[in-house]
């Protein structure tokens, strides 16, 4: 079979032919995003292994199951430990997510090392669907780490900073999930325009916001959004960062308003994402998805980093029948 390696870091992407992968699990890779985290393995950022096949936004088709998402952070799995114990393993510290440190699915066939891994996406479309096991969890848990919160105030205001793939995720999940006014910061006008367009109170430049909020939402995470942040924050107010641009603030009494909270928030559990499948089915989301062949996988690289792109890439390495 067909799949896109990466040898070493900053190399360019090769297509090279791989043995067919066994066991009960095997599925056609219908649909692959294309996430800024592969551009991160790309560039060395995570001790992955090379040679490497990248991709953990997975959709394909199961012989038994029909057309399947796959759960990407896969944890040791051991019922002791208090992470994969309670179905948290994205936050393993054994886990081995694929397409980040083991294969993925830049490719035409993947196995998948156990079914509960699998969901079924029973009538979602399975290429268009396919940012959802990444971009789309990422943002639906971020979100439910804020409910609590937003949902015991009258009137909240939660700000969302960065309006890109995971942004405009996150907007919609607010406008689904609570009553809060929504506010948007972003540099792009037409990232502004999108954010008002998915149900954003308000949308313009990251530090021109000066409305109060209970919470912000950081998608950016450098070092000017998480001054924004604190800023925008209100005392016992909620900052998530999920963002991977390294920024740093100073944490402690009198650097931040009395008694906020500051958190990270990573991926999502199993059952989150078979929440947000559930939430996708009742509510469709509003996102716009590329399809690209496998073999420009670099392409698809080169045009996510100059932010040549309208959503999310997805590759497509085998037709659905169905499509």
């Amino acid at each position: 079979m067909q799949a896109v390696v990466l040898r070493s870091p900053h190399a360019r992407l090769e297509i090279e032919e791989r043995p067919e992968p066994t066991g009960d699990n095997v599925i056609d890779v219908l649909g692959c995003g294309v996430c800024h985290s592969d551009l991160h393995v790309v560039d060395g950022d995570y001790p992955s292994p090379m040679p490497l096949v990248l991709g953990h936004e997975v959709t394909g088709l199961h012989r038994d199951l029909g057309p399947v998402m796959v759960y990407a952070p896969w944890g040791c799995r051991a019922a002791d430990r208090v992470m994969c114990g309670s179905g948290q393993e994205m936050l393993c510290a054994n886990s081995k997510e694929i397409g980040l440190f083991q294969d993925g699915g830049y490719a035409q066939r993947f196995a998948v090392k156990d079914r509960s891994y699998l969901h079924v996406l029973d009538g979602l479309d399975p290429v268009r669907s396919a940012p959802l096991a990444c971009g789309g969890l990422t943002a639906y848990r971020a979100v439910k780490h804020t409910l609590g919160l937003v949902r015991s105030i009258a009137r909240p205001r939660v700000a969302v900073l960065g309006a890109g793939g995971l942004g405009q995720f996150a907007i919609q999940y607010l406008r689904l999930l609570t009553d809060a006014e929504v506010v948007v910061g972003d540099v792009a006008e037409s990232k502004q325009l999108t954010a008002v367009a998915l149900g954003a109170f308000h949308a313009e430049a990251p530090d021109s916001l000066d409305l109060p909020c209970d919470v912000v939402l950081d998608f950016v995470g450098a070092q000017s959004t998480l001054e924004t942040a604190v800023r925008l924050v209100k005392r016992q107010g909620l900052i998530v960062v999920v963002g991977l641009f390294g920024g740093r603030v100073p944490f402690g009494l009198g650097a931040v308003p009395h008694e906020v909270r500051l958190m990270s928030s990573i991926w999502g559990s199993n059952a989150e994402l078979g929440e947000l499948l559930d939430l996708a089915r009742k509510n469709p989301l509003r996102y716009n998805v590329e399809e690209l062949p496998l073999a420009e996988a670099n392409q698809a690289h080169d045009r996510l980093r100059r932010g040549d792109v309208d959503g999310r890439f997805v590759l497509v390495p085998t037709k659905h029948p169905s499509r």
